[in-house]
């Protein structure tokens, strides 16, 4: 297993008083039951729990965003180090949790909807609601912001609001009810599944995931502007490849990255052939899945492929001589 730093925590009880003046003294007291401690040692997870274990109480466990700033504050702008999550593979370990910190999940209070949760196509780990809740895969709109998947609806509503609704108090409150008839059928809510647990026993739902290191297509940005033969190259020399297209799930990762993109196109490694009359991906593979616009597909000699950065990330031809950011695949 790979060595890294380590946060412990320690149990504690440190209040922090604040006086307010308002209509007479008012007195707020905030409680953190633990600090971090970050440990300059390189240690493999089970190395660094029994470290912490044996001299503080356990890796670093995280309630909610109060906490990330906190734990992150303890690291001293270390890039990486272990915090007491970790992973029981397998689908019978997955257990459900609200994304809102403290709201904690129980069978008798929910609304599944008749055979819910099937898990059906597995893994389905979030979960919709119409009128009943179902589990889910696929992209949702949400009470917050407009459609994305589970994981981006969840940072969009913790930076700008609280969270993703949870609980039932909110999910059956008459705010929630007139924006799920107003805005869309089917809505992400704040409960999810997963088979991770924290060191210490605690049952705290929070999770502050880095979504590129779910990302099992190795995809980069490269926002520099450069004809397609010039990014091809780029891509050859400095990391794999253009990138190629083969599926649906292919197809979200990248327009995730044409996301960010300062052009209005981003090159794929997809060309047309004058001699042979067809479409074909650099590395060979047959153009199976498609996702061209509605006339964006030109068969000249000189295009290639590229990908609208907003919208719906359809596929259009360019000129090879225009110049776009890419998107090459890293090894």
């Amino acid at each position: 297993m790979k060595e890294k730093s380590f946060s412990c925590d320690r149990a504690t009880m440190q209040w922090s008083l604040f006086l307010l003046l308002l209509m007479g003294q008012c007195v707020f007291i905030t409680c953190h039951l633990y600090e971090y401690h970050f440990i300059k040692e390189e240690m493999s997870w089970d190395e660094a729990r029994a470290y912490c274990r044996e001299n503080y109480t356990d890796l670093a466990k995280v309630f909610d965003l109060t906490d990330m700033t906190r734990l992150q504050d303890s690291a001293q702008n270390q890039t990486e180090a272990w915090i007491g999550l970790y992973n029981i593979t397998g689908g019978a370990n997955r257990r459900w949790h609200w994304s809102l910190p403290g709201e904690e999940y129980t069978e008798n209070k929910t609304c599944w909807g008749a055979g819910e949760p099937n898990d059906q196509p597995y893994p389905e780990n979030c979960v919709r609601t119409v009128d009943k809740w179902d589990d889910v895969t696929n992209t949702h709109q949400f009470i917050c912001y407009d459609g994305e998947n589970m994981w981006t609806a969840q940072s969009y509503c913790r930076q700008h609001h609280t969270d993703l609704a949870s609980g039932l108090d909110q999910i059956y409150s008459e705010e929630f009810k007139k924006l799920l008839n107003s805005k869309a059928s089917s809505l992400w809510i704040g409960l999810f599944r997963d088979s991770w647990r924290w060191s210490d026993g605690s049952n705290f739902s929070f999770r502050y995931w880095d979504m590129d290191s779910f990302n099992p297509y190795k995809l980069i940005l490269i926002r520099e502007n450069k004809t397609w033969e010039e990014a091809l190259n780029y891509c050859r020399e400095k990391h794999h490849d253009l990138v190629s297209i083969s599926n649906p799930e292919e197809q979200r990762w990248v327009q995730e990255r044409a996301k960010n993109a300062s052009t209005p196109f981003v090159w794929l490694g997809l060309r047309y052939s004058c001699t042979l009359d067809l479409w074909f991906w650099i590395n060979d593979n047959r153009v199976c899945y498609e996702r061209w616009a509605s006339g964006g597909r030109n068969e000249d000699c000189d295009m290639s492929a590229a990908m609208t950065t907003g919208g719906q990330h359809e596929w259009v031809s360019q000129k090879k001589n225009e110049t776009f950011n890419f998107i090459c695949i890293k090894h």
